[in-house]
């Protein structure tokens, strides 16, 4: 790493930590529910060299069953309100849900459209919300490792 990573500027993320206790470890199932794509970009970068996630013990997996948390960016749409359901349903208990951007928690500039089901706090429980659109990837960082610090 050439430089250091941005320090994270303080957010009104909202969070629930007594759900998790992970000892230093964040598995993430990331579910996609309709956004476009920005929080994905931000989300791709927090493993890149600068920010180095996977130091911190966070990583992403290919199936809910072998995740700790489910990380929802986008606006819940008509289409995927089921996938998400069923993607929190296999995770591993506690299922925990972390939405990712304005979008994910109030449908953002998505509020209203008619393909659009609702935030995902309308479709399940949600336990961390990262602000932004699309938020920074110190801001996502630093929310995730509230999680995975021991």
């Amino acid at each position: 790493m050439t430089e250091s990573a941005p320090r994270p500027v303080e957010t009104g993320t909202q969070h629930r930590s007594d759900l998790l206790d992970l000892r230093g470890s964040l598995q993430l199932r990331h579910v996609d529910a309709g956004s476009c794509n920005g929080c994905e970009m931000e989300i791709a970068s927090i493993f890149s060299p600068v920010y180095d996630a996977e130091q911190y013990g966070i990583r992403l997996v290919a199936s809910p069953r072998h995740a700790d948390a489910a990380l929802v960016t986008g606006p819940v749409t008509k289409n995927m309100a089921g996938p998400l359901r069923r993607t929190i349903e296999a995770l591993g208990a506690p299922a925990v849900v972390i939405a990712i951007g304005d979008c994910a928690r109030d449908c953002g500039v998505f509020a209203g459209a008619y393909g659009v089901e609702g935030s995902v706090t309308d479709v399940t429980e949600v336990h961390l919300e990262v602000p932004g659109c699309p938020p920074a990837p110190a801001d996502i960082i630093a929310a995730l490792r509230r999680f995975s610090q021991t």
